[in-house]
């Protein structure tokens, strides 16, 4: 009987893939490979100081939990495509034009407002869907969506990276919560439930329709830690205070204000509004 190669022989035998830019995953805790055209891994490692690739335990659970939150979804069109576990990872479809994030930032004078309608109605309608199947996202920015071309003239985005998810029904929870901007804190930690993912819903809109993050003019990555300091502490303040960005004149305005102040207590609620909106 042939006997299974090892984990450190498994890791190796990474370096002979195509590593993907951490630039197209700003905000992963996972280094990402191209198995073939299409298909990605989603690898559980790291790069040491030696240039080796290594395991990676200290989110071994992130993976758990995200592999049996993307089985409990299943196919859906507004949902990355899970193709199964790997000894290293996880395999996913890759999007061919990358992270939302990375899009708005390059077509910030050129996205047409067709495709910024288009994107705001998936990607309320992605929340909706994972919502009905009892799961709290928890992390929800522009990173996490991705941007795939169906056709030579269609752009369609996937909900991704579930790792920092919760799901009572499978009693699986991350501990974790959205970064500032993209955060109620009026919310207690404890307190993780699907306004949680409606309030950070509200700031992912804001950004398709603006091209940038609640109370921040740049489109582009922080240039420092103390740039990112001075963010959180600035756009925490405000939302505490129950200020937002004005939606005055904004494409679905009265939906982003509601998600931020609490009108909408359920995603389905929202999609009842976004229905509305004229494409």
């Amino acid at each position: 009987m042939r006997s299974e190669p090892s984990a450190e022989a498994q890791f190796a035998s990474l370096a002979a893939l195509e590593r993907l830019s951490t630039a197209d995953f700003p905000s992963s805790t996972a280094i990402f490979f191209r198995l073939r055209p299409g298909v990605l891994l989603k690898a559980a490692v790291k790069i040491g100081e030696d240039r080796v690739i290594h395991k990676r335990p200290s989110v071994a659970s992130q993976y758990i939990i995200e592999e049996k939150i993307l089985q409990r979804l299943g196919s859906h069109p507004r949902i990355v495509s899970f193709l199964g576990p790997h000894p290293s990872g996880l395999l996913m479809a890759e999007a061919s034009h990358g992270n939302l994030q990375s899009y708005l930032h390059d077509h910030a004078s050129s996205m047409p407002l067709r495709l910024r309608q288009k994107c705001f109605i998936q990607a309320v309608d992605s929340i909706a869907f994972i919502h009905s199947r009892g799961v709290i996202h928890c992390d929800l920015r522009p990173d996490n969506f991705l941007v795939h071309g169906t056709g030579p003239d269609s752009l369609d985005l996937w909900l991704c990276d579930f790792g920092g998810s919760t799901c009572e029904e499978l009693a699986l929870c991350a501990d974790k919560l959205p970064d500032s901007g993209f955060y109620n804190p009026k919310l207690e930690w404890k307190e993780i439930t699907f306004t949680v993912d409606i309030f950070s819903l509200g700031s992912v809109l804001y950004a398709i329709v603006t091209g940038h993050w609640p109370f921040r003019a740049s489109t582009g990555s922080f240039s420092s830690v103390e740039e990112i300091e001075e963010y959180e502490a600035s756009v925490d303040a405000y939302f505490t205070d129950g200020r937002f960005p004005s939606v005055e004149g904004l494409l679905g305005g009265d939906i982003i204000l509601g998600c931020w102040d609490g009108t909408f207590s359920k995603a389905s609620e929202i999609v009842a509004d976004v229905q509305k909106l004229e494409l």
